[in-house]
Formats: structure tokens, sequence, C-alpha cells
């Protein structure tokens, strides 16, 4: 199969071409993301495949069906981007990871977390400066605090046995309840109830209609004075305008985020010579209680090899019409 790449860095070839090194596809890697502008890059090939950030919306799924191309391969396992819609009333076929490493995610939630708590990133750019005082840097145990996890598929399900490991009290939110955090003593509750009680909140949920901006106003309003909240799932999730309020008022105590709302216009590329634009990414990049990551929660070995092989697989079982059923969002 003629593949298309887009937004395809070049740390990520190197793993793509080894997962094609026993297949016949033929890759075409672009840096270009994918949009109703640059669809045109596509023409010739038999399918695209796209990460988080493309435009996947009515015009640009109308541009690749009058290429002749109904084949859309991700290379993760999220969908928000895609307009599911359209691409079923067109006949585009759309495939997704259904898992790479739920592992990569959880351990850089739990990394964002030790980092704002103890401050090691505050501590570093001190000493890197010969200052070794300790005034303002002062965190406390994980141990025995409440946990909140909102969403316990892979990731959320890896990322509350950590905290387990770290002697908290987990307590969770999600319509379907794992049977498996319940005997290892993760307590479920109502959302709300979690919001009050929790000292971290952290999201593991997909992006929907039902979860833009679950974090608002009103939520932020019922979790505990000086809670710690996590994001390492989709941008979306959060008000930003909200949280930024919250921030600055005191009653949201820090925030690690590795996604953000409108990430596509900047995270994946260098703003180190550029004014930034965005007037609440740059305050939030600023701000001592704060921690971003360009959404690379899911960037180790294991995980981009996963991600790679489980993509090429994906098209070449579709050729040979074995293709698995949790791999097809639309087809």
């Amino acid at each position: 199969m003629i593949i298309a790449f887009f937004s395809c860095q070049p740390y990520e070839q190197p793993f793509l071409e080894a997962a094609n090194s026993n297949q016949r596809h033929q890759l075409t890697f672009l840096l270009q993301t994918l949009t109703s502008e640059t669809v045109k890059l596509a023409a010739g090939h038999q399918a695209v495949c796209v990460f988080v950030n493309d435009h996947l919306t009515r015009a640009t799924l109308k541009a690749l069906a009058d290429q002749g191309i109904r084949i859309v391969a991700l290379r993760c396992t999220g969908y928000n981007q895609v307009d599911l819609t359209t691409a079923k009333e067109l006949g585009i076929l759309i495939l997704r990871v259904p898992t790479y490493s739920p592992h990569s995610v959880a351990e850089h939630a739990v990394a964002l977390l030790m980092t704002l708590n103890r401050k090691t990133h505050l501590a570093y750019q001190r000493t890197s400066q010969n200052d070794f005082t300790l005034d303002g840097l002062m965190g406390f145990d994980l141990y025995g605090k409440r946990i909140g996890v909102i969403g316990t598929g892979k990731i959320g399900q890896a990322f509350a046995r950590i905290m387990l490991g770290f002697g908290c009290r987990v307590l969770a939110y999600d319509k379907v309840k794992s049977a498996v955090l319940q005997e290892l003593g993760v307590e479920y509750l109502p959302l709300n109830e979690l919001l009050s009680e929790a000292d971290v909140i952290s999201l593991h949920c997909p992006l929907t209609s039902e979860t833009h901006h679950l974090i608002d106003v009103a939520a932020l309003a019922r979790m505990k004075s000086g809670a710690y909240l996590i994001n390492t799932s989709r941008g979306g999730l959060l008000d930003t305008h909200a949280v930024l309020t919250a921030l600055q008022s005191g009653r949201l105590g820090a925030l690690g985020i590795d996604v953000y709302e409108l990430e596509d216009e900047f995270f994946f590329s260098d703003w180190s010579n550029k004014s930034m634009p965005d007037a609440d990414l740059d305050t939030l990049t600023h701000s001592p209680n704060v921690l971003v990551t360009s959404h690379q929660g899911f960037f180790t070995h294991e995980a981009m090899a996963q991600i790679a092989h489980t993509t090429l697989n994906n098209l070449t079982y579709l050729e040979q019409e074995r293709l698995p059923a949790d791999a097809v969002v639309v087809g």
C-alpha cells in the first residue's frame, strides 16, 4: 500500500521503517499537518496516516475522497480530530492504534505530579545557578493522600496502580467500573464526590462532546482548595480560562498538563525565537505552579515501536481482510 504519513517527525521515521522492514508498504514522510490546504500532498497515495493534531474535517475528508483515498490510519488511540459522520457518509475507513503502552502515559502523569509536588524543576533551576537554598520548595507526602482518577481505561488503570504503590487512597470515576481496580481497593464515586474529596485529580478519559470542558468553573468550585490537577489525555477536557482563574486565585494548587486545547498551533514546533501569540499558554508556561510538556506522554521507545508496528500491521491486515475489530473506528 502507498501511504502518506502527515505530521511525521524525524524521530518517528526509524520506527516506521523498522516496522515496515518485513512488509511491502511504500511510505512517504511529510512534516506538514494534514488540513484542507495540505491534503493535495496525499495525491497518488492509497492511504494517509495522521497524528493527534491533524485536521480530519469535512473539507479534508471530502478532498481525500475526491482523490480516491478512503483509508485513514491514526497513529494514536483517540479520534476526536476526525469528523466521524462525514467519514461514514463518504465510506472512508478510519483505523486507530487501540493500545500501545499505557504505562508510558501513566508514568508521565506521575512525573508531572512528582515534579510539581517536590518542585524538582525549580530546584534544578536554582542549583544550576549555584543556589542551594530550600525556601519555597516544600512539598507533601503522597502517602495517604486521596488521588482521583477520572477515566479508568488502560492508562487510568496503570496510573491508579502506581498511586496505590505510593500508599495513596485511590478514588475513581468512570461509567464502566474496573473490577480489577475494585479488587485492589480503588473506590468508585460519583464525579461530584470525587471532585470534592480528591487531593490530586488526574484525567485519563477521551475527549467527546460529553467530556469537553469537563473541568470547568463549576467543577473547579467543587474541588478542594489547593488540589492538584493533572491532564495527560486531551486539552479540551479543561476550560483553560477557568483553570487559569482558579490557579491565580489559589483555588487550584498546581497544574500539570501534557496537552492543551490549542496545542495543534504550537506543540511539536520550536517557538523559542518567536513571540508567543497565545496569552493563556504563555501565562501557563511562566507560572511556577504549572508544568507544561508538549504532548510527550507517549514518547518512550516502547510506545513508539508499538505505535509503528500496530499502524502498519493494521494496513497489512486490511489488505489480507483480517483486520482486528478494535482497530476500526469507522468502516
